[in-house]
């Protein structure tokens, strides 16, 4: 069984969310629930839950206002939010979990799900959270989830990112690599306005990091760090008109 808190200052979205968690997700027990943040400062103060389910914005304040003054915080952090475009990419760039108003039921069983599973780092994704929420704010850094951690990386530091089935390799500057559980289609998506390219089904590179275009044995990329990239036939003129306007 685990606890559960919910903090929103509109009681019908408490409401609303307890029925879903009820229905979908019986294992979820609510132990309390608050309007905002002194209120919801008071009650964790109190109660020591698994689950906090926190919306972003409330009358009182922000919902990183009451994470901020609070001693530690030991529970898994689901942001629950109807914030724009913006936001929601911010959440993908520091690898946290967030539920977008009105609540799907299957992303909020998928949420509980790994909430079951603890990994370490979660206060630096917060950080990186409020970081890139900043207004005008560029994204220089990205949570990657492993299988036991979450780890901050400098988005500059990526050479290249491989497909491995449902999870990527990143390959970095320093010759380190992590496999993160995640796939290469969604940080193709995510990294698409920092400077990275799709260039072949398994393969995802910082431009930046690029070294040559060698046009025989079919076209393929020479990395900075001396790996040999193959470019699909229909990224070809592509990559080409990028490396001539460079």
């Amino acid at each position: 069984m685990l606890n559960a808190i919910i903090i929103d200052d509109v009681p019908q979205a408490r409401e609303t969310l307890k029925e879903d968690l009820e229905t979908y997700c019986p294992q979820v027990k609510i132990i309390g629930e608050a309007e905002g943040v002194v209120s919801g400062a008071k009650l964790l103060r109190n109660k020591k839950p698994d689950i906090l389910f926190l919306d972003i914005q409330m009358q009182d304040g922000s919902g990183f206002d009451l994470l901020e003054i609070l001693p530690e915080i030991s529970f898994k952090v689901i942001f629950t939010t109807a914030s724009d475009a913006f936001a929601i990419k911010a959440f993908r760039y520091a690898a946290l979990d967030y539920l977008l108003k009105p609540i799907d039921p299957d992303l909020l069983i998928e949420a509980v799900q790994k909430a079951e599973t603890k990994s370490a780092g979660q206060e630096e994704s917060l950080e990186l959270l409020k970081e890139n929420l900043q207004p005008n704010h560029t994204p220089r850094r990205l949570a990657l989830h492993t299988s036991d951690k979450i780890h901050i990386t400098e988005i500059s530091d990526i050479v290249r990112c491989e497909s491995s089935g449902n999870y990527t390799n990143f390959h970095f500057t320093n010759n380190k690599k992590l496999l993160v559980t995640k796939t290469l289609k969604e940080f193709d998506k995510l990294l698409d306005d920092q400077g990275f390219m799709r260039v072949h089904q398994s393969h995802l590179i910082n431009t930046s990091q690029i070294q040559e275009f060698v046009k025989t044995d079919g076209g393929y990329l020479v990395m900075k760090d001396k790996t040999k990239i193959p470019v699909s036939t229909r990224k070809r003129p592509i990559v080409v008109k990028l490396l001539e306007n460079l």
